[in-house]
Order: C-alpha cells, then structure tokens, then sequence
C-alpha cells in the first residue's frame, strides 16, 4: 500500500512538471487593516475589558499554470506579516476541466467550512469579535460557526463542475481529512496514533437565476479506530439565502451530534444564524444575529442559549475600506446575565 502511495505521488509530481514556465502566472496582493475597539464583558474576565489599537497586515500569493493535457494548476497562500510571519490561507488547485476539481487544504479553505455561516454582513460576522477580543477559549465555548471546522485544514475537496439547468446552477463537494480536528501534517508526516479520528464532509448548494439559493452540508467524525457512523460526531447544516439588486437576507441553521469515544455520548449544538444587507453604491449596512445552545448530557443540564447580535455598515473608497460594528453576545459561556460587548473602527487598504 505504501508502495502505491508513493508512485502515485511521484505521478502526480511528473504532471505538475509538465507546466511550461513560460505559462506560469504569478501575482501578488497585499492589504492592511487598523482597527481601534473597545470591549466591555460585564461578569466575565477582566481582561476581555478594556479598548486598543490592533492591525493585520496581509500578503497574497498566486500561482496558476497549465499542464500539457489541459489540467490547469493554481496555488494561493495568505501570510500574516504583523510580527512572526504566520500561514494563514493556502491551498492547491487542480482543475480537471469536465472532471470536476481536486483541491487540497493545507490551510482552511475547505468546501464544507466555506458554509459554516453564509449570512450576508458589511464588515464580519456575528461571532468574529470573539474571536479577536475575548480569547480562544471563549471563542470556542460562544461561536456557533462549527459547521465544517474540523475537516478544514489537512484536508482534500473533490468539487464536480457547476451543473446548469433551466436557470438553476447546481455545485456539490466530498471532502476527506485523515486527521479530523488538527492541523495538516508535514511534508511525510503523519499525525500520531490515537491523537485523532478521519473526516468527511460533503456539500450541496443550488442557485436560482432569481436569486434564491439554498444548500447544506453534513460533516461525519470517526474515532481513531475508524468506528462506525453510529459511534461518531456528526453535524449538519441548511440555508436560504436570497439577493436581489442591492438586497440581500439569509437564514441558515446547524446541529451537531456529539459523540466522544465509543458511543459515549457528548452534548450536543445546535445553532442559527440570520442576517439582512443592503448596498447602496458605495455604502452597505448589516444587522445579523447569531445563536448557540448546548444541549443537556447526563447530569448536565441544558446552558443557557448564547445570543450574538451586530450592527455594521462599511464605505469603500477606492482601495480603501472604512467599517464600523456594534456586536453584542448575551450569556457568554452559557452563564446567564453575562455579556460581552466590542465596538470596532476599521480602516483599511487593499494594493
């Protein structure tokens, strides 16, 4: 078996060979943002308190070439260059013409996690502020976007090739990820024995030429002894979304079943998420609200719903973006009467 896997890496190192130089493309972008929040947790940590000036500055790099047999290859990688340079996005393409699409995932970029909240919004969605104000640990416990983010990275899509029909484009997606929940190995790497189970998450999404669109996924969990459906983690998701003109509004919901070794089972999530915006040349303008529940397990009982909610406009001027947002989570950590609120001024400069 190992045998095989090596020779059909050296095959498909042999095809990527074939791209001429001469039809390489390479192009970079680049952008920087500067942000002053300030962020109120009322019965949480002290330190989720307080106000500052943040940045994130951002490199983009694309590659993109042909093979001698029409298969198209392209490569994106996002860095972060405030401080340590940090990966961020990257992901290898190969596009199969009539095939369909084979893309690998070294960081994020997955089919699955491409829908994990596909709310319209001006600036970020609901629970981004958590992530960035409030700690890891608190944006774990609090962010309903858990749809997809355990087959995310590490991972490889097959996409087939958007169906058209009567007016309605059809897209679907599998992916695989050996390593469920972890970071991609390195190069001939691999994860460590027990650590953690595979994943697969497949996609389908259908839009309307009248600006309806509707799609979902599901996401399956195995142990590290690969056990059946029964004994894994499984979630799901739905939406609606519809735009029009300037208009658009969107309604999605997502569950997830959790199971923790063999049968054991875990408490489970549920979430929605709904959101309107509206763009007036230059100007657009969001409300979205967001929420999580935990469900109860044994002798815990059900946590409180945590409810998110932001308000956010953003103008563009030229490459220039000015944003602002007003976000608010209500029982943080599922603790009733906790909250968190953040305010946030961006400016920022894409080139």
């Amino acid at each position: 078996m190992n045998k095989y896997t090596k020779i059909g890496i050296s095959a498909l190192a042999g095809s990527l060979a074939m791209v001429s130089a001469n039809a390489v493309e390479y192009t970079m972008s680049g952008g920087m943002q500067v942000t002053f929040t300030t962020a109120d947790s009322v019965g949480g940590a002290q330190a989720d308190s307080g106000k500052g000036l943040g940045s994130a500055t951002d490199l983009g790099f694309n590659a993109s070439g042909e093979l001698d047999n029409g298969y198209t290859v392209g490569y994106f990688m996002s860095v972060d260059t405030d401080n340590a340079l940090t990966n961020t996005s990257a992901q290898l393409t190969v596009g199969m013409g009539s095939l369909g699409t084979l893309q690998y995932n070294n960081e994020y970029g997955s089919k699955a996690n491409g829908i994990d909240d596909i709310t319209p919004h001006a600036y970020n969605e609901t629970w981004d502020g958590l992530s960035t104000g409030a700690g890891t640990t608190v944006a774990n416990t609090n962010n309903p976007s858990f749809f997809g983010s355990a087959t995310a990275s590490g991972s490889i899509d097959y996409r087939i090739p958007a169906q058209e029909y009567m007016g309605t484009t059809i897209n679907a997606s599998v992916t695989y990820d050996p390593n469920a929940g972890v970071g991609a190995a390195s190069k001939a790497g691999v994860a460590a024995i027990g650590d953690s189970g595979s994943g697969t998450a497949y996609t389908l999404q259908v839009a309307h030429e009248s600006g309806v669109e509707v799609g979902g996924g599901v996401e399956i969990l195995k142990d590290a002894q690969g056990l059946l459906l029964s004994d894994s983690t499984e979630s799901t998701t739905a939406y609606v979304k519809y735009a029009m003109g300037g208009l658009s509004a969107a309604y999605q919901v997502a569950y997830q079943d959790v199971r923790s070794g063999t049968g054991v089972v875990g408490a489970d999530k549920e979430a929605d998420f709904m959101s309107v915006a509206y763009t007036y040349g230059d100007l657009t303008v969001s409300y979205g609200e967001s929420s999580l529940e935990t469900k109860a397990v044994s002798s815990t009982v059900k946590r409180p719903t945590i409810d998110l909610d932001s308000l956010q406009a953003a103008y563009v001027m030229g490459a220039m973006t000015v944003s602002a947002a007003m976000s608010e989570t209500k029982n943080l950590g599922g603790v009733v009467a906790t909250k968190y609120a953040e305010n946030t001024l961006s400016v920022s400069f894409a080139f």
